[in-house]
């Protein structure tokens, strides 16, 4: 695994063993992913979460990324993480803690221009964190959430609106925005066919 672009193009990361653990994103969904983001990453302030190896954030960083705060609730992982950074001479513009997403994400300020989550499939993670993202993400920010294909996700959640999904092969990538001025908006979990 290794960082396909920007100041720290072609370093190698370390990563946990055990798909159980860490479950690094392929190339070509990291690429899709950062290639969304490409306009939005100079100077902006990122929010890791799951962040396992650290690897979407770091790839962040060396694309131009102002700073990343990491989270993961593995404390090896968090070692990992820490050890990129040092590899890929990213350590001045991080944080990594160790904390649940849930629990950063109820006692953190923000705001985060970019939050990048790509928690273990098939638990309704990101379903359940939507509502609470909005509320560290600064206006017009971007979340881009890996899960399974077949994950159902809502079109609109708190303050966050669906805006694209990206398919490669068994991976979806969902794109929230959240809303300019707008930040309770009700809940809709209306379907997303033909809205895409």
């Amino acid at each position: 695994m290794r960082v396909i672009a920007g100041t720290a193009r072609g370093v190698r990361l370390k990563t946990l063993p055990g798909a159980d653990v860490t479950r690094p994103t392929v190339d070509r969904v990291k690429e899709g992913m950062f290639s969304a983001l490409q306009f939005l990453l100079p100077g902006a302030r990122v929010l890791d979460l799951f962040a396992g190896s650290g690897q979407l954030g770091i790839e962040a960083l060396s694309r131009g990324a102002a700073s990343c705060v990491f989270i993961d609730e593995n404390r090896a992982a968090v070692r990992v993480v820490q050890e990129n950074l040092r590899a890929a001479g990213l350590s001045g513009q991080a944080q990594v803690v160790c904390s649940t997403a849930q629990g950063y994400l109820a006692a953190a300020d923000g705001p985060f221009d970019i939050l990048l989550l790509d928690p273990p499939y098939r638990h309704g993670t990101i379903k359940a964190l939507l509502p609470q993202l909005g509320r560290v993400m600064a206006p017009g920010g971007v979340a881009l959430c890996e899960s399974e294909r077949e994950a159902e996700l809502p079109l609109r959640a708190g303050a966050l609106v669906l805006k694209k999904q990206y398919r490669y092969g068994t991976v979806l990538v969902s794109r929230y925005e959240k809303e300019q001025g707008e930040e309770n908006p009700s809940n809709d979990d209306s379907d997303l066919s033909g809205q895409l």
